[in-house]
């Protein structure tokens, strides 16, 4: 029988326990969807982003030391040295050890110490990144004193390493400076370029020259530690190391001995000499002034006064061996090959010389104001006659005079290594007059043309394989500096052009020395030589500052070197100004190699 409770007083039931009931249902709702909830995020992370939390905690636990590949050396064609490397000290961070707290001590000590400005070290560790495992340089070449300085405040200088590194040197630095170049630390522009190639922060790369031509072959490629560390940035065990790869040597055509006898020959003077063999466009020397130091760059930065010479209004980074000038009557042997070649002129054409010429209402002069008389192309060539030239020109007209300056090679890059910073030239026309000028072609513009001057413009390399032609044959060379596997680069064209032809050229050109404008290269101190001078009109700052040529090879019969001399705003004649030059580099070339035959001159005190 059931039983009844009594209802309490006032008419109310007992509701504590189903208030107790509800909150612990509440309660276990919650601590399911809390738990349910963490085990989701737990999932997620160990699932979903396991392996880059995993790749955190081990940048955290394992550092990379990198170690920088050295450059392959730099030989000349005889096994001389002419790069290296040497081995400076140089300090570094680790980005991800060097946080506010510890910053607020090591980055005033450091920038007064290696006298670099403290946000200029901020940006590197910014630009690695805070959570980098790699080591970054941020001064090399310490000296003693700030060596001595890092060790005496070691205890403020938490995680600041000094390491030995391999930096570029150049022996011969001033002598060799276009050839070689220089290796600089990459600009920012340049790192976003090159990442994809391995390059990375505080990396160095070949900035011109050889070094920027052979870039792939010098650099090696980076080696390395893995360290692992503690809690407080100690190494604690190396985990794994590669062996950085150094980068291959290279042997280069430069003869060094020629290098240096042609920059002495220069000078204090601006302009360039360039030495060929002529059989095959090996390049032998080349010189450029003004010349700079290349070591400068493999400092960490360059002095205030190294930087403004090196940008000073000289241009001392200008190679002007592969910059473009009128090549004034060097060019003589161009009007004479289409003359020849056009079958307008033959090899015993005789004209008359005057002391000017007038065509279409223009007076062009002769060199001399006077005149030769009656001359053949020999004789012309001898005595670098402008009116015999003229004559020729206005015979065979523009198009054939300009064809056969583009098969010497003028008007375009002639295949040397140094690709972006060979000028091509210009070699003028109708279709570039119209679009310069907005009028046609002219006979005055191919009498220009045919002594070298008017828009004609040429480098002096170019100058140099042209002399190649009737020095080798009769074939257009392509200039090289790459020793190592030279047939590759040893191309030749034949420029088909008549034996007649050629035996006028070599005729000519023998006679300029011998009985012409270039007697100063008559001399027995060197075997015969064939050669051409020229004056090209130029003004410097309102003065009129001529450049001066003059283009060499010996012996005249059976040519080994071939040598283009250019003054630039000389003021002088090619004859008087750069042919002695040439003749000073050639005495030591031919004495270097035959000393019983051909004898120093005797300089007298």
């Amino acid at each position: 029988m059931a039983t009844f409770q009594p209802t309490p007083l006032g008419g109310k039931k007992n509701t504590r326990t189903v208030g107790r009931n509800y909150q612990s249902i509440v309660l276990i709702i919650f601590t399911l969807l809390m738990t349910t909830g963490i085990g989701v995020r737990l999932a997620y992370l160990q699932i979903v982003e396991g392996a880059s939390h995993r790749k955190r905690a081990e940048s955290n636990r394992i550092r990379m030391i990198p170690k920088q590949p050295e450059r392959g050396n730099i030989f000349d064609r005889n096994g001389k040295l002419l790069a290296s490397t040497r081995y400076p000290r140089s300090i570094y961070l680790w980005p991800m050890a060097h946080t506010k707290p510890s910053w607020a001590v090591v980055g005033p000590r450091l920038s007064k110490i290696l006298d670099i400005p403290q946000d200029e070290i901020e940006k590197k560790l910014q630009d690695a990144g805070a959570n980098s495992s790699s080591l970054i340089r941020i001064a090399r070449d310490l000296n003693e004193a700030q060596i001595t300085a890092i060790k005496e405040y070691e205890n403020e200088l938490q995680n600041v390493e000094i390491h030995t590194e391999a930096v570029r040197y150049y022996p011969h630095g001033r002598e060799l400076a276009h050839v070689l170049g220089y290796t600089r630390e990459l600009t920012a522009e340049q790192l976003q370029e090159k990442k994809k190639d391995g390059y990375r922060l505080g990396d160095v790369i070949g900035q011109m020259g050889i070094e920027k031509a052979y870039e792939s072959v010098l650099r090696g490629e980076w080696g390395g530690q893995q360290v692992e560390v503690d809690g407080a940035g100690r190494p604690l065990r190396v985990l794994g190391e590669k062996q950085a790869k150094p980068g291959n040597d290279i042997r280069l055509t430069i003869d060094l001995d020629m290098q240096l006898a042609a920059e002495k020959a220069l000078g204090t003077r601006n302009g360039s000499i360039v030495a060929l063999d002529p059989k095959n466009g090996a390049v032998l020397a080349m010189v450029s002034h003004p010349t700079f130091d290349p070591n400068i760059f493999s400092k960490q930065k360059l002095t205030q006064k190294d930087w403004e010479f090196v940008q000073g209004e000289e241009h001392p980074l200008l190679n002007r061996a592969l910059r473009a000038f009128p090549p004034a009557s060097t060019f003589k042997i161009v009007t004479t090959t289409a003359g020849l070649e056009s079958g307008k002129f033959s090899p015993s054409t005789v004209l008359q010389t005057y002391g000017s010429l007038t065509v279409g209402g223009t007076t062009f002069g002769e060199w001399n104001h006077a005149g030769f008389g009656p001359l053949g192309f020999v004789g012309a060539m001898q005595w670098s006659s402008d009116t015999f030239f003229y004559q020729i020109a206005k015979g065979v007209g523009g198009p054939t005079l300009i064809k056969w300056t583009r098969k010497y090679g003028f008007g375009q890059k002639t295949g040397f290594e140094f690709v972006s910073e060979e000028s091509k030239g210009l070699v003028p026309d109708e279709e570039w007059k119209q679009k310069t000028w907005k009028i046609p072609w002219t006979v005055g513009d191919s009498i220009n043309m045919s002594i070298g001057q008017g828009a004609l413009l040429s480098t002096p390399l170019q100058v140099a394989v042209m002399f190649a032609v009737p020095a080798n044959g009769g074939y257009r060379v392509q200039p090289h500096l790459l020793k190592d596997n030279e047939e590759a680069k040893s191309w030749r064209e034949d420029v088909h052009m008549k034996p007649s032809t050629l035996k006028i050229l070599r005729e000519g050109l023998r006679k300029v020395i011998s009985d012409g404008t270039g007697k100063a290269l008559n001399k027995t101190t060197v075997p015969p030589v064939a050669g051409k001078s020229g004056t090209a009109e130029a003004w410097k700052r309102g003065v009129k500052q001529n450049h001066a040529w003059f283009g060499a090879y010996a012996p005249a019969d059976k040519p080994e070197i071939l040598i283009v001399a250019f003054a630039e705003h000389s003021g002088g004649g090619g004859g008087s100004v750069a042919a002695p030059m040439i003749l000073e580099i050639m005495e030591d070339y031919f004495h270097r190699k035959y000393p019983s035959k051909y004898q120093k001159p005797v300089i007298s005190q």
